[in-house]
């Protein structure tokens, strides 16, 4: 991999960067995977909208406690309202912030906002100026390749987008058509890296240390963004960022003890949600830990019928 990345005035500790993930990243995740490494993260998406009205739910999901190294990614269409999120987050204490052109939901497309930004490049150009002018840290895009097959632009708005101050790009390695569909055209994310002079962060599919090497090789991105492939498996960054910088080809995993950190999560989540709340999500939770243990068809049935706290924890010690 390439030298560290600097944005401002930082220098990452890592070049394998967890992804933004709507109803996962939130503080607790952000501690678990912090126990194993210093790494680049991303808030859970909040609308910009909702940021300026001051919704308390999704203050919480800003919420970055003392962690260092942590985005906020910001979504939405309208420049003026992006910039008054992009300078509440910087206020809440966000070190970076980062615009969604990525996400393909199809209630935000609708909007015109995340993927459907790549289709209007003049809008998707303002919005990138009206939040780079508004805050004093460095502002990165995540974006997809394009709308669909035949409008794949991701080289030439990530051009615009370094021209008017970005200092990062991402870029998931299919187009807003594919969904999740298909896989990760890693080759493509290329053609990106190419255009610009900035880091590059290939994104899609990166699951594993083989996997975040194959992307690296064929797209010459400066890193990894590590998305679906760290749930219930908090410890994947940190294995990832050693094979590919520390171990090399001899590289072989770590023993993770799974008990303890999936009782920390629990114990993450019972600090920063009410115990009603944490337990409902924590359901959720334990069903991606619950992947990789034997008799996981048995174990499922029972994750769903956790109420309290004594359940979970009982729990927790027959299954790790």
């Amino acid at each position: 991999m390439s030298s560290t990345i600097t944005l401002g005035g930082t220098k990452l500790k890592s070049n394998v960067i967890l992804a933004p993930m709507a109803g996962v990243t939130d503080l607790p995740f952000r501690r678990i995977i912090r126990k194993f490494g210093n790494f680049l993260m991303f808030s859970e998406m909040v609308a910009s909208q909702a940021v300026i009205r001051r919704v308390s739910k999704t203050h919480r999901m800003m919420d970055l406690g003392n962690d260092l190294f942590t985005s906020v990614q910001i979504i939405g269409v309208d420049p003026v309202v992006m910039a008054d999120a992009a300078k509440l987050s910087f206020d809440l204490g966000a070190e970076f912030i980062d615009i969604n052109m990525g996400c393909p939901v199809k209630k935000v497309v609708k909007s015109m906002a995340g993927a459907a930004l790549m289709r209007d490049e003049k809008l998707a150009a303002n919005v990138i100026k009206s939040v780079v002018n508004a805050v004093p840290i460095p502002v990165t895009v995540k974006m997809r390749l394009g709308w669909d097959s035949e409008s794949k632009n991701a080289s030439t708005l990530a051009k615009i987008a370094e021209d008017l101050g970005i200092q990062m790009i991402t870029v998931h390695g299919r187009t807003r058509s594919q969904l999740h569909s298909g896989t990760a055209n890693w080759s493509e994310v290329g053609y990106v890296k190419e255009a610009v002079s900035i880091p590059v962060i290939v994104n899609g599919d990166v699951t594993d240390a083989i996997s975040a090497k194959k992307a690296i090789m064929e797209s010459g991105a400066n890193g990894v963004m590590i998305g679906r492939g760290s749930l219930g498996s908090p410890w994947i960054l940190q294995d990832i960022h050693d094979a590919i910088e520390v171990n090399g080809q001899d590289f072989k995993p770590p023993f993770v003890n799974k008990f303890d950190v999936v009782k920390s999560h629990l114990d993450y989540m019972l600090e920063f949600y009410e115990a009603e709340c944490a337990i409902r999500m924590f359901r959720k939770v334990l069903m991606y830990y619950c992947k990789s243990i034997k008799n996981a068809t048995q174990y499922r049935k029972k994750i769903c019928e956790i109420n309290t706290v004594d359940e979970a924890y009982e729990l927790i010690s027959s299954m790790f």
